[in-house]
């Protein structure tokens, strides 16, 4: 008892501001309480929405707290949640957090060894999963490993009624608590008065870029924070209409679906599964909107797909309204208001051309549209906000809930990210590296004192990002300060600028600069097999697989304009000399990216050395094998001779 009241001593010390009942589950009964049969979450099961209200809700949480709680479950106990977004998983998450108990998700697609070694440095000992796929992952992580000893599972196909030792349902759970509540009245308050604004709320992870993956303990009041300064910016809305379809392990889910939710009392929407996402969204209309611009440009090309496959009379529609609507959004932006024949050609547009489109993806609703995690395209960019969508930049990390600074509808650019959320402090030190301050910024890494004590400094969250306060004031973020490096000549250049640059082109999924220490940059490239293969078809380039297709003549010259062009803004030192199209993707899997799609830089190196070589020897091919893992687990090769083009030197590019 001494010891829990001195833990929380020092974390009212940490944020004297914090109230120690203000937290997720005394919101859950609050909107239970003033709003019993207003509908909460809504789940399209085989193509018919199920509602939960915020009564039912709360009572399906706190009945699986009371379930799980006999099962041995209790304060501080790690639980894994592994699985697609699911209410019941949503409902569980909440339900630990009850018992003072953290949820720690992981990535529905994580191999079983990454699971194992997650288990290993949590303590984990319960886990809760979406179906038999995950539960055959957790039981052969037990093989392996003796844990986890109890396995919650959600879809009973192919479980039910045949389940292994230590294997029960989410149902059965649910049923023996609602019993134990029946036995033991005033159960239910004591349940929901136990969770404190101090306790973690949730275990989140690093992407683990350059090694392990970091724990990020993030508290109830962290996250309050981080919604209230937000909603404070106009970022919320009270009553939006949201979908629920980014991984449960990525902090924006869990900020947006739950912590938010909670807060301004949000309806969210969970599609039926991944693959009918997009479907489903023009079903939802929300009215809140975040995607990656990975997705945004994925939804471009989907879109500009679809009008060169439509008839001859939409596509004269589109292309007279597009690029006067391009035209319109770039003279907004660059402070010129539309005149009145602009304004009447606009509405005209609307009705014929932008507002069909964006009922046809889904987005009539949105008023709140938002994207975050890398930089976006400029041709992405203009291209939806001359749709008529107000899309903004936001960023931020895990260890700041994601809240940190972002766009006002009114102050876009297309260079910065915006503005700090009121409550929010950011500044740039003498090195360059963005700082930021708040109640929103976590307490530090969970069981690592050394890396705590590295991000945590005198009261600010070092990031681990260069930065910049452009003459308005804004932020610019310019990329990861672990990775400003130098050429041979000592030319200083950041990787994920340049990459990110390249990737605002469609027909670039992934791309790896290498140049550290060399005497000129160069780039592996993957090509996006949707966008690249539809211009294949369209330009009459065949092909039967991604490496074919890779290793085309045709598309090499595509990829070389583009480089080319980024060449052309680039100072001269800064210029890709050579590039190599890679005849596979860049996998997670294959422990290339990270389940973000982070590049690890090192594995890269490691893998495609040999390729590395013969782009800086002078070679013009090079017969490679590359490891690829297939989703049983087994590994194979990808074997092909891979063609290594040269550019000319750009010219006209900045001094």
């Amino acid at each position: 008892m001494q010891l829990e009241e001195t833990k929380a001593a020092d974390a009212a010390r940490l944020h004297p501001g914090w109230k120690r009942d203000d937290h997720l589950l005394a919101l859950l009964a609050r909107n239970a309480r003033e709003r019993p049969t207003e509908v909460a979450m809504r789940e399209r099961d085989h193509g018919i929405w199920q509602e939960y209200s915020w009564a039912e809700y709360l009572d399906t949480v706190v009945s699986f707290a009371a379930g799980l709680e006999e099962k041995g479950v209790g304060p501080e106990d790690l639980v894994l949640v592994i699985g697609d977004n699911r209410p019941n998983l949503y409902f569980s998450m909440l339900g630990a957090i009850c018992l003072r108990a953290i949820p720690s998700p992981a990535y529905p697609d994580t191999p079983p060894e990454e699971i194992v070694g997650q288990l290993k440095r949590e303590g984990i000992r319960v886990a809760i999963a979406e179906d038999q796929e995950q539960v055959d992952k957790l039981l052969g992580a037990r093989e392996s490993h003796g844990e986890p000893r109890l396995i919650i599972y959600d879809d009973p196909r192919g479980l039910a009624g045949k389940e292994p030792e230590g294997v029960v349902a989410f149902t059965s759970l649910l049923a023996s608590g609602r019993e134990r509540l029946q036995r033991e009245p005033g159960l239910r308050e004591a349940l929901l008065a136990r969770p404190s604004v101090h306790d973690v709320a949730i275990l989140l992870h690093s992407s683990g870029t350059t090694g392990v993956p970091k724990g990020i303990p993030l508290k109830h009041g962290h996250m309050l924070s981080g919604v209230r300064n937000a909603a404070a910016a106009g970022y919320f809305q009270q009553g939006e209409v949201h979908m629920a379809y980014l991984p449960i392990a990525w902090v924006g889910d869990f900020i947006f679906s739950v912590a938010a939710a909670l807060e301004l009392r949000f309806t969210v929407n969970i599609p039926e599964a991944q693959e009918t996402a997009l479907h489903d969204l023009r079903e939802i209309a929300p009215t809140l909107y975040f995607s990656s611009p990975r997705a945004w440009s994925a939804m471009l090309t989907r879109i500009q797909v679809g009008i060169a496959e439509s008839t001859p009379f939409k596509r004269w529609l589109y292309d007279r309204f597009m690029p006067f609507a391009l035209d319109l959004e770039r003279a907004r932006l660059d402070g010129r208001k539309p005149g009145l024949l602009d304004r009447l050609r606009h509405g005209l547009g609307e009705l014929l051309v932008y507002g069909p489109i964006k009922d046809q993806l889904g987005l009539s609703r949105v008023e709140r549209p938002y994207t975050a995690g890398e930089a976006i395209g400029e041709d992405v960019f203009l291209f939806f906000r001359a749709l008529g969508l107000n899309l903004r930049q936001f960023y931020g990390q895990t260890e700041n809930c994601a809240l940190a600074v972002a766009q006002a509808p009114e102050d876009i650019s297309l260079t910065t990210v915006g503005r700090p959320f009121p409550g929010v402090e950011v500044r740039i030190d003498d090195s360059g590296e963005i700082l930021v301050r708040g109640d929103n910024v976590f307490d530090g890494y969970f069981e690592d004192d050394a890396a705590s004590a590295k991000s945590l400094r005198g009261g600010w969250l070092h990031t681990g990002d260069a930065g910049q306060f452009d003459e308005d004031g804004q932020l610019v973020v310019l990329g990861r300060v672990s990775e400003v490096v130098h050429t041979r000549d000592g030319t200083r250049y950041i990787p994920t600028y340049l990459e990110n640059r390249l990737k605002f082109s469609q027909f670039v999924k992934d791309v790896c600069i290498v140049g550290a220490g060399r005497d000129f940059l160069s780039a592996i490239v993957c090509i996006d097999l949707h966008a690249a293969g539809q211009w294949a078809q369209e330009n009459g380039v065949s092909y039967t697989s991604y490496a074919e297709l890779s290793q085309s003549p045709a598309i090499y010259d595509l990829v070389q304009g583009i480089v080319g062009k980024l060449n052309a803004m680039l100072p001269a030192g800064l210029s890709i000399s050579r590039f190599v199209n890679l005849h596979k993707e860049f996998d997670p899997d294959d422990g290339e990216v990270t389940r973000t799609r982070k590049l690890r830089r090192d594995v890269i190196d490691q893998r495609y050395a040999k390729i590395i070589e013969a782009v800086y020897a002078g070679d013009e091919e090079i017969d490679f094998e590359a490891q690829i893992t297939y989703e049983t687990g087994q590994t194979g090769v990808i074997a092909r001779k891979l063609s290594i083009r040269t550019l000319e030197p750009a010219t006209g590019g900045r001094g």
